[in-house]
């Protein structure tokens, strides 16, 4: 009887320190940003230079 005791004591813990954390994720402003990570694969960069000379095709 004492183990389950101490075992739903520790799982009370734990769930308090998880509970801490993302109390602080919020307050910290970690969960803001609701646009950006949805539209970002369609954000994607051009690349800088495009390179028309392919050395596997120089040898023939």
């Amino acid at each position: 009887m004492k183990i389950i005791l101490l075992l739903i004591l520790i799982s009370l813990l734990v769930a308090l320190g998880f509970l801490v954390a993302f109390l602080w994720a919020v307050r910290s402003g970690q969960y803001e940003d609701e646009y950006t990570p949805s539209v970002r694969i369609l954000l994607d960069d051009e690349p800088s230079s495009i390179q028309n000379d392919n050395p596997t095709n120089s040898k023939k």
